[in-house]
């Protein structure tokens, strides 16, 4: 891939106001003109009728009765050409200035043609992938109405406990960057007006993946230097992506919720960074300010609308207090038609008001829907993410002529394979491991047996099946199901044991404090293991797990997160050899939880451990190590890479200069394959603490066996720059270090000066 400069995108100082940077449209100050300040105020109100999946306790009433009033901006939760033109023919034919409506959806992972956890595909490392996933969901979505989503969803997570961490794409800011900026591209393309196109909205802002424990919705305490080289960039990279809306978080900031957060809406976003969209609440954060402690429903939307708040998702705190706290001075009309004319502004961006029908084709989603083209692609970008974590005895890839014993909860699952967050994809749809496994190897005898549930915790599941059955209990004894897998096992040359989370028990509200694979599944891969038959493990997740029992075990571990619609298909693509693993991970596995947070990029400290071995008076555990299980970055491969050659063609720069890395990388396996070249960088003194490395570029190269390539990578000037303790963007004379390899453990060093 082309390199991704991320300091290039996150300027953050050199954003024009956005008021000063946009000019006015006319069609949009020509309707402002006319707007009463109900009208005003109706338009900074969205709204979901229910039906869909609400992450809140609250539905609005009185839908349609609201829209016929212009009291609506917009929808979400709908979905059908049929259903949107109902909601739209209110909006356009029984309101006074006939203003259409917006129609929003969280597309998290695809739409119908359902494609990884986003964790999961950002460990294909693939920009190009994750621009066309993106694309196709755009298609989907659009088809049956949709022109605004909820995605992408970019906060960096090094809190495996904190289920969301399975929407984003982990713990690292330059490779999140750049996923961003690829994701908007996808979903918003050249030109919004096209009817297959759709507004992006980048969220949480801001630091959501920081709350404090793992548990979502918590507080988030962070230095500004922290914020603006660690968690701010993916957020800035979006908006110099051109993204059309952004999302508050549910936390506070410097003890200010997100909602109601100026510093952050207005003082960041718009005067710092020139962001010229709008803003929306997440569900019901407005009134959630209310809960944190700031004032009734009228004092915290009065706060939100100060802070520079455009829509109010689902509280309805704007429609209902902002006239309220016009006439008491609490905020002023310029503030509402501001806010009224960002909305406004998407609108037209939409080509809405030329045409408020642009998205509600009914002969769209026959042919744009879940077609074998998006299919296709949703089993290859399936594949490209999964990370082979231990393949012991070379087992992988599996022969196809094999007496395969296919075993676990999650083997013959159709629930289980879309992930969380997928609630516009069918599970009924989608391909269980046991039908991908019989279609991709015909000639091979493959024989099922669930062997054990996936947790025996009836309250676990209760709490997990809010949305469907993922953890279903069976009525048979553990005893009886394990028997039947063994004798299974024994009757066999191989096992396949897919074992891991259900879907809801990561995502929103599914923090967890045990990382580990329920004990269920524990005696069963115990079990298997016992029989002295190869084992290979096919792991599910939405988050990193501790797993040192099962890596020390001799098995094999394919990590396939949550899959998606083509999820068995994709699987047997890979354990048979028809495409090699070189999936990467983006976030660290620990070794227990005591060890979280921990990330690649921690800084040193004054007392750093210095040996292998135990020492008092270091930076050390009593009870486990620093290092963590499996580090960022992490992934194998059916044939074996070697780094040799490294050199760097300058040996000193100046201020402005950049200077490129060269490594040689030849395939010395007896399969082609694909290698995530990983380049990552340590300023070695600097006025501010130093992280003891951070990437700064990747390419991803595909090499025949015996085949060998000459990688080179750039860095530009600002790669080697950062916030100081004044946040001035800066970069510092002295050495730096560089280090090239397969993942953040690199070893392969060169040097040079910063004059």
């Amino acid at each position: 891939m082309r390199k991704f400069n991320l300091f290039v995108a996150v300027l953050f100082f050199t954003g024009l106001s956005s008021l000063q940077a946009q000019e006015r449209i006319p069609q949009v100050e020509e309707l402002l003109a006319k707007m009463t300040l109900e009208e005003k105020i109706g338009q900074l109100n969205l709204l979901t009728p229910g039906g869909g999946v609400a992450t809140g306790a609250v539905v609005s009433q009185n839908v349609e009765a609201k829209i016929k009033a212009g009291q609506v901006g917009g929808l979400f939760g709908v979905a059908s050409p049929e259903k949107m033109k109902v909601a739209q023919d209110f909006a356009v034919n029984d309101t006074r200035l006939k203003i259409p409506l917006l129609f929003g959806s969280d597309v998290i992972h695809g739409y119908k043609t359902t494609f990884p956890i986003p964790l999961g595909l950002a460990a294909s490392w693939d920009m190009a992938l994750m621009e066309k996933t993106a694309r196709i969901a755009a298609i989907e979505a659009t088809a049956d109405g949709i022109n605004w989503n909820f995605s992408p969803m970019v906060d960096i997570a090094r809190d495996p406990r904190w289920g969301r961490i399975a929407e984003g794409a982990g713990e690292d800011p330059y490779l999140g960057s750049a996923i961003a900026q690829a994701m908007v591209k996808g979903y918003q393309g050249t030109d919004l007006t096209l009817a297959n196109t759709m507004l992006a909205t980048v969220k949480h802002i801001a630091l959501y993946g920081a709350s404090e424990g793992g548990r979502d919705y918590n507080s988030v305490d962070m230095s500004k230097v922290k914020m603006y080289n660690e968690y701010l960039p993916p957020y800035k990279a979006a908006v110099d992506a051109g993204v059309a809306s952004i999302m508050t978080s549910f936390n506070d900031i410097d003890g200010v919720p997100a909602s109601g957060n100026k510093w952050l809406l207005t003082d960041l976003l718009r005067e710092q960074w020139g962001f010229d969209g709008f803003v929306v609440s997440d569900y019901t954060s407005v009134n959630e300010m209310i809960a944190h402690g700031l004032g009734d429903l009228q004092a915290v939307s009065a706060l939100a609308l100060n802070a520079g708040l455009d829509m109010d998702m689902v509280g309805e705190g704007f429609l209902t207090t902002l006239k309220k706290s016009l006439e008491e001075g609490k905020v002023t009309e310029d503030q509402i038609t501001q806010a009224c004319r960002r909305i406004l502004e998407a609108k037209h961006k939409l080509g809405l008001f030329n045409d408020p029908y642009r998205y509600i084709d009914a002969s769209r989603p026959a042919k744009d829907i879940l077609n074998d083209e998006h299919r296709n692609v949703a089993r290859e970008a399936a594949a490209r993410s999964f990370v082979l974590l231990k393949n012991h005895n070379n087992i992988l890839p599996l022969k196809k002529n094999l007496k395969i014993a296919l075993v676990g909860p999650l083997s013959n699952n159709k629930n289980n394979m879309l992930g969380t967050w997928a609630p516009t994809g069918n599970p009924d749809l989608s391909v269980p491991i046991l039908d991908g496994l019989k279609s991709v190897a015909p000639k091979a005898t493959i024989k099922y047996a669930k062997g054990a549930n996936i947790s025996n915790d009836s309250e676990l599941a209760k709490k997990v099946n809010v949305f469907g059955p993922r953890i279903e209990i069976d009525e048979r004894s553990p005893e009886e199901m394990l028997k039947e897998a063994l004798d299974l096992a024994n009757d066999s040359d191989v096992v396949v044991a897919v074992v891991g989370e259900a879907t809801e028990m990561s995502g929103e509200a599914a923090s967890r404090t045990d990382l580990s694979i329920p004990e269920s599944q524990k005696k069963l891969i115990r079990a298997l293991v016992a029989t002295g038959k190869p084992v290979a493990l096919v792991l599910m997740s939405g988050r990193p797990l501790t797993i040192p029992e099962e890596l020390a075990l001799p098995v094999s571990i394919l990590q396939v997160w949550h899959p998606g619609v083509e999820a068995g298909n994709a699987v047997a693509d890979v354990l048979f050899g028809d495409y090699n693993p070189a999936g990467k991970l983006t976030a660290t596995w620990p070794v227990n939880v005591g060890q979280i947070p921990i990330y690649y990029s921690m800084k040193n400290t004054g007392r750093p451990a210095t040996t292998e071995s135990f020492q008092k008076f270091q930076s050390n555990y009593l009870d486990a190590p620093n290092a963590p299980l499996l580090p960022f970055g992490y992934g194998l491969s059916y044939t074996q890479f070697e780094y040799s050659d490294l050199s760097i063609d300058k040996a000193g720069i100046g201020q402005g200069e950049s200077v490129t890395i060269t490594v040689s990388l030849k395939n010395t396996g007896n399969y082609d394959g694909e290698e995530v070249v990983q380049l990552y960088l340590r300023d070695v003194v600097r006025s501010i603490t130093p992280p003891m490395r951070e990437l700064k570029g990747f390419k991803k190269v595909f090499l025949k066996q015996g085949e060998s390539k000459s990688v080179s990578i750039t860095l530009a000037p600002d790669d080697l720059k950062f916030y100081n303790s004044q946040l001035d963007f800066v970069s510092e004379p002295g050495e730096f270090e560089v280090y090239i390899g397969t993942d953040s453990n690199a070893t392969e060093k060169v040097s040079f000066i910063l004059n």
